[in-house]
């Protein structure tokens, strides 16, 4: 039975605390199927994977299932089974991919009318509940629940609950609980909770809680708590709540708590409390309490109470935080029961040339008080040196 399953970054699983560990391509055995309790569990629908393993951090892979109990998960579409074959990693792209696939597979076609709705040029489609509706250029189709709506070029497609919505060109799509929304070029999607909605170059798209949003070109993607938000090159991508958010270059990433923020050369990540935030040269990475911030070359990294960060620029972390800032003219500064650690390059090889490490205790060096390394002796600079 064709599954998808989610774990940890060292593809491990933790039932019950004890640490089982899967390799791809290998197969597994459990004489019992017990659902919650003993044997191999993987869910039928795949962003369901989220309410298990966030997005941040985890690894996800489709997988075999074979000897699946008849028990239902009365929350998501998670099963049990007696042995599964760790087929394939296919990351969240993937997952989004394959959920889309999922919903509409389990779409049903079938209309009260015969002749179903099916609109031409111009012409607006409607079906009803597990209908299907088919709009021209210029049209606007609407499906009911688990329907599917399709929307010609500057159309409009809206799909209700499982449903699947996709609009053409400059179109936009909707789509309900757990479904599936793709709006073309400019178009913009929204998918419900537990959907998937991906939006052209210059789109935005947008999806609910537990969902995974993919924006083009210079576009914009947001999605809830748990969500993954991917955008493109100068765009800007947000995500809730132990979500993921990447941004290509240029672009701004903002994670929530525990969430993990990626931005590219000159952009900003932003995460919360626990979180991870990356920024590439010359870019701004901000992490919050006990986070994880990294910068590239002349980049910033800030990091809250507890966090880390390192930059080949500057670097700020707070109270009992850890800092390493590496490069030429690097400067770094933390709050009380922070280390310190500064490292001067070679300018021929970029080799270590010289480095101290310091702890911030209030009287030698000072709380929130930026630091440089100079001939080999740790000097007070002003902020905006």
């Amino acid at each position: 039975m064709k599954m998808f399953k989610g774990f940890n970054d060292k593809l491990q699983c933790t039932p019950d605390g004890k640490c089982f560990q899967y390799e791809v391509g290998e197969s597994y055995e459990e004489p019992e199927a017990d659902l919650c309790h003993t044997g191999f569990h993987a869910c039928e629908a795949p962003l369901d994977v989220f309410n298990h393993y966030r997005p941040a951090g985890g690894r996800f892979c489709e997988v075999d299932l074979d000897g699946v109990s008849n028990e239902h998960d009365s929350e998501d579409t998670k099963r049990v089974g007696k042995k599964i074959t760790i087929k394939a990693e296919i990351g969240i792209p993937g997952l989004v991919k394959a959920q889309i696939e999922y919903v509409k597979a389990h779409t049903n076609y079938e209309h009260t009318d015969p002749k179903q709705a099916t609109a031409g040029e111009f012409g607006a489609a409607t079906a009803g509940e597990s209908g299907a509706a088919t709009a021209g250029e210029f049209g606007a189709a609407t499906a009911g629940e688990s329907g599917a709506a399709t929307a010609g070029e500057f159309g409009a497609a809206t799909a209700g609950e499982s449903g699947a919505a996709t609009a053409g060109e400059f179109g936009a799509a909707t789509a309900g609980y757990r479904g599936a929304a793709t709006a073309g070029e400019s178009g913009a999607a929204t998918a419900g909770e537990f959907g998937a909605a991906t939006a052209g170059n210059c789109g935005a798209a947008t999806a609910g809680y537990r969902g995974a949003a993919t924006a083009g070109y210079r576009g914009a993607a947001t999605a809830g708590n748990c969500g993954a938000a991917t955008a493109g090159y100068r765009g800007a991508a947000a995500a809730g709540y132990r979500g993921a958010a990447t941004a290509g270059e240029s672009g701004a990433a903002t994670a929530g708590y525990r969430g993990a923020a990626t931005a590219g050369e000159s952009g900003a990540a932003t995460a919360g409390e626990f979180g991870a935030a990356t920024a590439g040269n010359c870019g701004a990475a901000t992490a919050g309490y006990r986070g994880a911030a990294a910068a590239g070359y002349r980049g910033a990294a800030t990091a809250g109470e507890s966090g880390a960060a390192t930059a080949r620029g500057t670097v700020s972390v707070g109270k009992n935080g850890v800092g390493l800032a590496r490069g030429n003219g690097v400067k770094a500064k933390g709050g009380i029961g922070a280390i310190l650690v500064i490292c001067e390059e070679n300018n021929d090889d970029c080799g270590i040339k010289e480095w101290k490490a310091i702890e911030v205790d209030g009287e030698k060096i000072k709380p929130d008080t930026f630091y440089r390394l100079e001939n080999g002796k740790i000097v007070e600079v002003n902020e905006d040196d």
